[in-house]
């Protein structure tokens, strides 16, 4: 087993080039996150994870893939999911008549929710992606565009309930799931892929609220991504770089002993630390430093990928010079992801009779 791969990255396009392979065989890689411009159609999605695999087959093959419109593969057979607000909507529909049970509508969004965890995570596999950064636990507060139908619901205890209804779908198929945005992006308006979301509550108002979820699902979580937001009562710097949110709320107060990844370090919420721009090394080291055992890098392949080269080489360095220490523990949460059944090849998949009855409950 390797020391500790904490880098998630991406590759340029359909096919990998040499560059891709030279950085997928980089010790301090750990896994890959595909996007839209890596799709072409089924065969091409299968072959392109089945040579990632043959570069390191321990590589964890990830995508942003919730539904909605967050859904990068789209065709060729991928079912169209639909976002997740649909699910809370059918939660809180109980349908009109004298014989309609009460609750009945959050046992049939429960149920469906169920079914949409299966088959995303049953059709991912199939083409060789291994994990999906879903679900969403963010709540709908009506103010986040980013986050928007994405969202669940606007209570913690609807979208707790979905949410591992979802899961457990996931888990049917053979594949983990992470949480996100912890402990809660839904409140602020900004985006943090191009601004510096501030949420000014207090902590007790987001730890009733945003981030109940989170213990709430502790036993069951996966993984978790922290939001690049500042709770600047609770700490200066963002979610994910904040060793007070990561250790002492999420893992000490929370239970919560999974994979933590950062979000995206090539966002603006991701680069800004105690008001300095940072590099992506120095984002890297802090938000390891913080507590996450995962760091993503995305959308900086293409062209020469030097932003990429720079993070490998500079995480490297310094691991060396020890400005960030590797953790076995963070490794073996790593590899804990990766799924420890074979998929159902696609063809095989479309006559399951368990897929089937999903696809026959989505809304």
């Amino acid at each position: 087993m390797t020391e500790h791969a904490p880098i998630i990255l991406d590759v340029a396009g359909t096919a990998l080039t040499a560059d891709d392979r030279r950085r997928l065989a980089h010790p301090l890689t750990g896994g890959v996150i595909l996007f839209a411009r890596n799709w072409e159609h089924r065969a091409q999605l299968l072959q392109l994870t089945s040579a990632i695999k043959a570069v390191r087959d321990d590589l964890l093959i990830c995508v942003d893939h919730e539904g909605g419109r967050v859904q990068r593969f789209r065709t060729d057979g991928f079912t169209h999911l639909p976002p997740m607000r649909v699910f809370g909507d059918m939660w809180m529909d109980d349908g009109k008549g004298a014989k309609t049970v009460p609750g009945s509508g959050a046992l049939r969004a429960s149920n469906a929710a169920t079914a949409a965890g299966y088959v995303l995570g049953a059709e991912l596999r199939a083409c060789g992606v291994d994990f999906s950064f879903t679900p969403v636990l963010d709540l709908d507060w009506g103010e986040s565009g980013v986050i928007g139908d994405r969202a669940f619901h606007r209570d913690a205890r609807v979208v707790t309930m979905l949410a591992k209804s979802l899961m457990h779908g996931l888990l049917q198929a053979g594949m983990a799931h992470c949480g996100k945005h912890f402990p809660g992006h839904g409140f602020v308006r900004a985006d943090s892929h191009t601004e510096v979301p501030v949420d000014r509550r207090s902590l007790k108002a987001i730890l009733a609220d945003d981030a109940a979820p989170y213990p709430w699902l502790s036993s069951v979580l996966t993984s978790v991504m922290p939001a690049h937001v500042i709770y600047p009562n609770v700490d200066s710097r963002p979610a994910g770089f904040s060793r007070r949110w990561l250790q002492d709320i999420l893992r000490r107060q929370m239970r919560f002993d999974g994979a933590i990844f950062s979000d995206d370090l090539s966002m603006e919420g991701a680069r800004r630390l105690d008001g300095q721009q940072v590099s992506y090394t120095d984002a890297a080291v802090a938000a390891l430093e913080a507590g996450c055992d995962l760091v993503l890098l995305c959308n900086q392949s293409m062209g020469k990928g030097e932003p990429v080269d720079e993070l490998l080489d500079g995480l490297l360095a310094a691991r060396d010079q020890g400005a960030w220490q590797p953790s076995v523990d963070s490794e073996a949460r790593r590899l804990a992801l990766v799924p420890q059944t074979l998929p159902h090849a696609w063809d095989d998949l479309m006559y399951q009779p368990a897929y089937r009855q999903a696809l026959d409950l989505l809304p």
